[in-house]
């Protein structure tokens, strides 16, 4: 057998070592930086920590597949960098508190990451060390032929190609004394089977035991389809929308084998985003699914349509003057002073409501307190758009102590004063001479129907219950009211009932309405 001097064994070189890090670009901004340890690695700008993720393991990647194996005559990289392992063995190197630590196995490729996924560190050592690290994946051992036994002397370790030929092991053949025989084949041991990853939807563990398994593969796939779309540059509302209503229907189903309320609130909440997103679609395209011409709402989502919903029902709650006509005003007034109390009039804004009387309903709501003007009643009726009259309504300034009335901000309540403004102030409206009390009845029967277009959440009609304390119309006046929207191309096939009316908005009217639920 060939000599091999203890200077080869010696002769051992620092284990590699390298890292890549994800951190951030700088405060307020979602981009991230890749850098690596490596002095010719240049340092990577990455828009979101999401691609940045991707590309640290690509990088990563590419130098493990550059770099060659791991190298039997390296000793520990992590021993340089006072790792846990060989710091405990400083301390406890007494007798009295036990054996120090000592390498030992072959010399491998081990890589370390965070649970957060911040950064990734590769490092050449023995297996024993490699083991001993938390969270450390093997994934290079040294060849056979160049690893050292424990039983073995430096001088007998093969360090050099010709001197693990020469070290390799034979076997007699008892039949003919003297020759050698190839070393067998180790017999292939077979893998264990991992278990099945958990996959996750909408924050949920999709369990792997989910029965039937077509529902377990549908949230599968689901979650998949979902975390693919949030990889793409540009929306795509209608496949969006498609998802939402897979996603409901598949959560429906797992929260009435589980009897889950929160899946059935998440089947619910899905079920919101999918109509949001396809009436978000047919606004972009104006065209609905089927190609058809879409209506173009002034009020364009469901949140809008919920906000003007509550600023009704708060101006029915809070009206200082009985009547419709005074409950018109204050519809008005409240959209134009929201959240900060004060708003703008000019003259037109009150004049061309079909008020019997403008400066009376104003004189009264003056006096009673609920409305503060800065100069007379005929002051605000004259005004012109170039020189408005600032209104104040002491009742919605902002005091720091009472809870805010309204949950929307300034660019909602522009927009909500600008819907009902324009729907109250419609071209037919005004030319048919519609009353105050008819136009608030168009505006309130504009938030109560279906997509559409037909009374009531599916069409059924609107309860007069509901109806009349809302616009505070005297039932027997209601078949007349309806009449004069009838006349106006407002309201198409209505009838009233002792409990309900029924009918449905023309297309004139469509883009006022804001559909329930």
């Amino acid at each position: 057998m060939p000599q091999i001097s203890t200077g080869d064994f010696d002769d051992r070189v620092l284990g590699r070592t390298w890292t890549v890090r994800l951190d951030s670009a700088g405060r307020g901004s979602a981009a991230v930086r890749v850098s690596c340890s490596r002095p010719a690695c240049p340092t990577e700008r990455l828009p979101s920590a999401a691609a940045g993720r991707v590309a640290a393991v690509a990088h990563l990647k590419a130098h493990l597949k550059a770099a060659s194996g791991p190298r039997a005559q390296a000793f520990c990289a992590c021993k340089v960098e006072n790792c846990q392992a060989h710091s405990l063995a400083r301390r406890d190197d007494r007798p009295e508190r036990g054996e120090p630590w000592r390498c030992g196995g072959p010399v491998v490729l081990a890589v370390v990451t965070d649970r957060e996924g911040r950064w990734w560190r590769v490092m050449e050592c023995c297996s024993r060390c490699a083991a001993a690290t938390p969270g450390a994946r093997t994934i290079g051992t040294a060849p056979p032929a160049l690893r050292a036994t424990a039983a073995a002397t430096p001088a007998d370790i093969c360090v050099h190609p010709t001197a693990a030929a020469a070290c390799a092991p034979q076997f007699s053949d008892p039949s003919s004394a003297g020759s050698s025989l190839t070393v067998p084949t180790a017999r292939s041991v077979p893998r264990r089977p991992r278990p099945p990853r958990d996959r996750r939807i909408a924050g949920q563990v999709v369990p792997h035991s989910l029965r039937p398994v077509e529902l377990r593969d549908e949230l599968t796939e689901l979650g998949d389809l979902y975390r693919a779309y949030q990889q793409r540059t540009e929306p795509d509302l209608a496949f969006l929308a498609g998802l939402h209503a897979r996603k409901a229907t598949a959560f429906t189903t797992w929260s009435a084998l589980t009897d889950d309320p929160y899946l059935r609130r998440e089947a619910r909440r899905a079920e919101q985003a999918a109509q949001t997103a396809r009436l978000q679609h047919q606004q972009r395209t104006h065209c609905t699914d089927s190609g058809e011409p879409a209506v173009i709402r002034v009020l364009t989502g469901p949140a809008l349509w919920e906000h003007a919903r509550t600023a009704l029902e708060y101006c029915a709650g809070h009206c200082p003057l009985p009547g419709p006509e005074a409950r018109l005003v204050v519809v008005l007034l409240t959209l134009r002073a929201a959240h900060s109390g004060t708003g703008n009039l000019v003259g037109q804004d009150l004049t061309g409501l079909g008020l019997s009387d403008p400066r009376g309903v104003v004189e009264q709501m003056a006096d009673c307190g609920w409305l503060s003007l800065p100069a007379r009643v005929e002051s605000l009726l004259e005004s012109r758009p170039e020189n408005p009259t600032p209104v104040t309504i002491p009742s919605l300034l902002p005091d720091g102590e009472g809870p805010d009335p309204f949950r929307f901000g300034r660019t909602t309540r522009s927009k909500l004063s600008g819907w009902a403004q324009k729907a109250v102030t419609d071209k037919n409206l005004r030319k048919t001479k519609a009353t105050a009390s008819a136009r608030l009845l168009a505006l309130v029967l504009a938030t109560r129907t279906s997509l559409e277009g037909r009374l009531g959440p599916s069409g059924e009609g609107l309860a007069l219950e509901m109806l009349l304390p809302q616009t505070a119309i005297p039932a027997g006046e209601l078949p007349g009211l309806l009449d004069q929207l009838t006349a106006a191309d407002w309201l198409a096939n209505s009838t009233v009932s002792s409990t309900r009316v029924t009918g449905r908005l023309t297309e004139r009217a469509l883009p006022f309405t804001c559909p329930l639920p």
